[in-house]
């Protein structure tokens, strides 16, 4: 049974026997207008005490303006943000939150234990606590024996890191990050995600936009995906599979000989490709295999899919996350 989009955004109100603990992130009805353009048109969401998010949604769908909202760049037109509870209109409330950008936000004449220390200090560090939280952040992003290099002598991934650690100096309670292993490699991309992985066990709350689907899948407890300015799914990966697309494995085959008709439960995709959908492929593909015989055309080739989140998000929003 296919569902629309709206019904697989889940309730925004998390049971109370979930957490006694506020709410590390908290929207309601979340609106933003640029014009007579509406990019948010009432977000709602939520994100609980060191859980780990990953929000994904085409281009133009509102995940650029929703993160600058968060982080107060964009003034909201409507709505509520809270951090632990606390309005982030309040004073101080701001210093819960850390952000790191995707682009690049550090100073490549500055080596990385300079850039540490800057940033710390514009967090509000001093003295002895700045100097432990520079030697820990080294330690985090194993750059010790670099310390006192220039970043502008840095690997990408090591300048990642490095821009990443700059945005946590103050040991917020919630971490946003704008893809950030973009443009790094499969290396420094795993030591990346272990560093945030710490972070979460630490009890740091974490949302990320990325565009690698395999990483959000991978890497995160829960999955927010938005188009056109609205949460239009929430929730596991598992929950978002049966709610959509359901648990049946694709298979594609590639076919050798000439076909006088469609097989029953296949379509054509290609010429000389069929596709088909099974629940039980241990019973199916046997049966398959003896029908195509019969029918006079070999199997050359087979592919089998399980049900993913790359299947859900193009359900769900009919275009590929980088469209």
């Amino acid at each position: 049974m296919s569902l629309s989009p709206r019904s697989c955004a889940q309730e925004t109100v998390p049971e109370k026997a979930v957490s006694e603990k506020p709410l590390a992130l908290e929207i309601h009805d979340l609106r933003k207008s640029y014009g007579a353009h509406e990019a948010l048109r009432g977000i709602s969401l939520h994100i609980r005490p060191a859980e780990r998010i990953a929000l994904l949604g085409p281009n133009g769908a509102g995940k650029t303006t929703l993160i600058r909202c968060i982080s107060g760049r964009t003034e909201t037109s409507q709505g509520t943000i809270k951090l632990f509870g606390k309005s982030i209109r309040q004073p101080n409330a701001s210093m819960q939150l850390g952000v790191v950008p995707q682009e690049l936000a550090i100073y490549s004449d500055l080596t990385a234990r300079e850039n540490l220390e800057c940033f710390g200090r514009l967090h509000g560090l001093r003295g002895r606590k700045l100097q432990e939280r520079v030697l820990w952040a080294l330690k985090w992003i194993a750059l010790e024996d670099r310390a006192d290099d220039l970043t502008s002598q840095f690997s990408g991934g090591m300048k990642r890191r490095v821009n990443i650690a700059c945005g946590v100096m103050h040991a917020p309670g919630i971490l946003l990050l704008d893809e950030p292993t973009v443009g790094v490699d499969p290396q420094s991309r795993q030591r990346i995600f272990d560093m945030l992985d710490q972070l979460s066990l630490e009890g740091t709350s974490i949302l990320l936009t990325t565009h690698h689907l395999e990483e959000a899948e991978q890497r995160s407890d829960r999955i927010i995906i938005i188009d056109h300015g609205l949460v239009i799914a929430d929730g596991k990966i598992d929950q978002l599979i049966d709610q959509t697309i359901g648990r049946h494995k694709q298979v594609q085959l590639e076919i050798e000989g000439e076909l006088n008709a469609i097989p029953e439960n296949f379509q054509a995709t290609e010429p000389n490709t069929l596709l088909g959908f099974t629940h039980n492929l241990a019973d199916d593909l046997p049966l398959w295999i003896q029908q195509l015989t019969e029918m006079g055309v070999r199997i050359k080739n087979l592919e089998v899919q399980s049900p993913s989140l790359h299947h859900v998000f193009l359900h769900l929003t009919g275009r590929e996350l980088r469209e």
